[in-house]
């Protein structure tokens, strides 16, 4: 009995050490999880590849939708009439309302001054051509914000016109923040109360930008920055007076990356009003490869999370041809008249 025994320990022990050794071998053989995973080619205009920027790895739609809802604020960066911004933003709109009915849609592309009109096409008061012509809205509206506006209007959620007026804008761009005093008290309104609070660190990334596009002098450099950052003021106050309106909410918000990436303009702006908030960005970057898309370092750095997608065509080959329609854009802006 005693032999037995041994006999059968010695055989639990052997099968142990040979069950032991098979799972080290297999854990010697586990995949590396850490190293980057191969991206998907980007073979349409409407192609991206989606990436956390903690992990650097592939993500779906749906996990980051998982993983956003329970932020307080959902900044989707986009390049404005790029196809592949578009499709992200209307399939992560979805996405986050299928885990949250209590949406707000926040938008760049609309102006405050416009939200009585925007409402009414919501309402059903009007048709979709008397929004595009009389708001107005953008040319590119049809393309790609419909479906962002058209799923609100469906499930009666709030949109929320966010940004300042062009006008007033441009008008600030030509005479300085002065300009404001100026405006009439509902004007002063589609403004925020601090228009030119400072936004740490955005200063110098716009002025840089800026003199790449323009050569201004010094002067006409801080006039075009103070422009700027009445957007982005403006845009996050709309942002925060939408969800003290609407408690229990989440806001996604569509904007030009460059009002939230790296979280500097809008998203530096709310933070700074709402420093206990929960706000995610997500950023898009340009690949020169798409058939073999792959991020640098420093492009992780621009958001929380990134997609990869591909350029539009070159707007200008010509520089002649470049000049001449910059110098036509700027005659035309200067025709309108500010107060």
């Amino acid at each position: 009995m005693k032999e037995i025994t041994s006999h059968a320990t010695n055989s639990l022990n052997l099968f142990m050490a040979l069950c032991l050794t098979g799972l080290l071998s297999a854990c010697a053989t586990l995949p590396d999880n850490s190293a980057p995973k191969p991206l998907a080619p980007l073979n349409t205009a409407y192609d991206y590849d989606l990436l956390d920027s903690r992990t650097q790895q592939p993500i779906s739609v749906t996990a980051l939708a998982d993983l956003l809802k329970d932020s307080d604020v959902v900044f989707i960066g986009e390049f404005h009439g790029n196809q592949a911004s578009h499709l992200l933003e209307s399939q992560l709109q979805n996405a986050l309302y299928q885990l949250n009915p209590k949406q707000i849609l926040s938008m760049e592309q609309f102006e405050r001054q416009q939200q009585t009109i925007l409402d009414r096409y919501l309402d059903d008061e009007i048709g979709e051509t008397y929004l595009i012509n009389e708001a107005p809205a953008w040319e590119n509206y049809a393309g790609s914000y419909r479906p962002l506006i058209e799923f609100a209007k469906q499930r009666l959620l709030p949109v929320v016109a966010a940004n300042a007026p062009t006008d007033i804008v441009r008008c600030i761009g030509r005479q300085g923040g002065g300009y404001v005093n100026k405006l009439p008290k509902e004007q002063r309104s589609w403004i925020a109360d601090e228009p030119f609070a400072d936004i740490a660190d955005y200063k110098q990334k716009y002025q840089d930008w800026i003199q790449q596009v323009r050569h201004l002098s010094t002067k006409d450099a801080k006039k075009s920055y103070q422009a700027q950052i009445v957007r982005d003021n403006t845009m996050a106050e709309s942002i925060l007076k939408a969800l003290r309106d609407n408690p229990g909410y989440q806001v996604i918000h569509t904007n030009g990356a460059f009002h939230s990436n790296d979280h500097l303009g809008t998203v530096a702006a709310l933070h700074r009003m709402a420093p206990d908030l929960k706000i995610s960005v997500i950023s898009p970057i340009h690949t020169d490869t798409p058939q073999h898309p792959q991020p640098a370092p420093e492009d992780f750095l621009q958001g929380d999370y990134i997609y990869l997608l591909q350029a539009q065509p070159a707007k200008y080959v010509d520089a002649a041809y470049r000049n001449k329609i910059m110098k036509r854009i700027f005659k035309q802006a200067d025709s309108k008249p500010c107060l």
